[in-house]
């Protein structure tokens, strides 16, 4: 029985975590001795589905339909579950985006299936499909085991490697077509929060909080991110301020990422902001105050006044750019 990757598309593209869940994808169906094929759901190009082909999907089922033109959960899901059981795939992965969280819950509960969310490493088949994801806001990680062979997994964007793996790929119609009942609500209008890089996929990400003053300062972070390719975002106070827009809002409720790289500027490290970064390969600190909560979690930290530390660090970015 193969392994079913979900691959979700985002305006008839696959972005970083749809690979992430096919290496993943992958790697577990080469330790069940089976192998990987996948279902998109909705208008995507077909050179764009033999990407899949690189990463290990050795086939993949395709379903459009005008309705499915937009995200419908209950549609997509419903899709997925058709697809599951046409293939006799018992597990199924997925990334843990937004589309992802909305569809691995009910595609676990019509199939009977242990729901994992978020996982961070590779499920052990041979030990009661042992699984390990960050629990408590990120400060601690739990171990999970299931008895059923019916699995659903999420895996953490930023939380596995991508890797190619090679393989020939065949594109076939998948059979699905939604009923009046799987189209329950449907995006009337879908509008992008920012044309720079993807919060939840960005590998490096420039944050800043009250520190800065106000909004007339942030161009340094602007400039600072610019140069490192790295996403921005900001503390929950700085967008309630409306110094910053709220889709750029890090932690515990707002957005919760996982860069290789995490700058805090000028924030001082509330509980609330730590939940949703402190999955941070690296964490960075710029702060003036030698007591803020930020440096017991930071990997590296600058005591120093922000207006004089970053400037100088634009600098000398900008001096290894011009050499290399």
């Amino acid at each position: 029985m193969p392994v079913l990757l979900f691959a979700e598309n985002a305006q008839g593209t696959f972005r970083k975590p749809v690979f992430e869940a096919a290496t993943y994808g992958y790697d577990l169906a080469k330790t069940l001795g089976t192998h990987l094929i996948a279902v998109s759901v909705g208008p995507v190009k077909e050179d764009e589905l033999e990407k899949l082909g690189n990463y290990g999907v050795s086939e993949v089922y395709k379903i459009e339909d005008a309705r499915l033109n937009s995200f419908v959960n209950t549609a997509f899901a419903a899709a997925v579950i058709k697809t599951a059981q046409d293939t006799g795939s018992d597990i199924i992965v997925m990334s843990q985006t937004y589309h992802g969280r909305a569809v691995a819950p009910r595609v676990a509960a019509r199939l009977d299936a242990t729901p994992y969310s978020g996982v961070i490493s590779l499920a052990d088949a041979a030990n009661g499909f042992d699984v390990r994801r960050f629990s408590y806001s990120g400060k601690g990680v739990e171990e999970l085991k299931s008895a059923r062979s019916k699995i659903v997994i999420t895996v953490k964007t930023n939380g596995y490697k991508v890797e190619e793996n090679p393989v020939t790929i065949s594109i076939r119609s998948g059979n699905y077509s939604p009923s009046n009942d799987d189209i329950d609500l449907v995006a009337r209008e879908l509008v992008k929060a920012s044309e720079g890089v993807s919060l939840t996929e960005a590998e490096v990400v420039v944050s800043a909080g009250r520190g800065m003053k106000g909004p007339e300062n942030w161009g340094m972070i602007e400039e600072l991110a610019g140069l490192l390719g790295a996403a921005t975002a900001c503390s929950k106070p700085t967008a309630d301020m409306g110094w910053r827009p709220h889709h750029e809002h890090v932690g515990q409720t707002g957005i919760q990422i996982a860069p290789n790289l995490y700058i805090a500027i000028g924030i001082s490290g509330a509980i609330q902001h730590l939940a949703g970064v402190s999955s941070s390969k690296n964490i960075v600190v710029i702060n003036k105050d030698s007591e803020a909560p930020f440096f017991k979690i930071a990997d590296y930290g600058v005591i120093g006044d922000l207006f004089e530390v970053v400037p100088r660090l634009i600098e000398e970015i900008k001096k290894i750019k011009i050499a290399s």
